[in-house]
C-alpha cells in the first residue's frame, strides 16, 4: 500500500480530491507532525523512517536534499514533485494512477516530477 506525507505546503484541495476519490489513502500532512516547520532534511529523514513517499511542491530544495540521501545511500522511500502552476485535476489524476498502478518498493531512491 503506498503511503504518502505531504510537504507543509502542499496544496490541500489535490489532498481532498485524491482522499474524496480512494477515503483509504494513507495520506500524513507534515503540519500535522512533530516535523511541522522542519527543515527539508529533517522532513525527508521522518519520511524515510515512516516509509512515506513525500509529495511536495518544492522544486529548488527538496529535490536537492532528496538526490543528496540518495548519493549517501541513505533510506529514500521516494519523492513526487508537482509544480505548484500544475492544474489540480491532473495532479489528482496522476497521484490516483500512482495509487491503483505501484507499490511503494517502485519509489525507492526516486525522485518523479508530475504530470506522469
Amino acid at each position: 500500500m503506498i503511503r504518502f506525507l505531504a510537504d507543509e505546503n502542499f496544496n490541500g484541495k489535490i489532498l481532498r480530491g485524491v482522499q474524496r476519490e480512494r477515503p483509504d489513502t494513507d495520506i500524513v500532512r507534515v503540519q500535522d507532525t512533530l516535523i511541522y516547520q522542519a527543515p527539508d532534511p529533517e522532513v525527508l529523514e521522518w519520511a524515510a523512517q515512516e516509509g512515506r513517499i513525500l509529495l511536495s511542491h518544492d522544486i529548488a530544495t527538496i529535490v536537492g536534499y532528496a538526490n543528496e540521501r540518495i548519493a549517501l545511500g541513505l533510506p529514500m522511500p521516494g519523492v513526487i514533485v508537482a509544480r505548484a502552476s500544475l492544474p489540480i485535476g491532473p495532479v489528482i489524476e496522476d497521484l490516483l494512477t500512482i495509487l491503483d498502478a505501484s507499490e511503494m518498493s517502485d519509489w525507492d531512491n526516486l525522485v518523479a516530477f508530475l504530470p506522469l
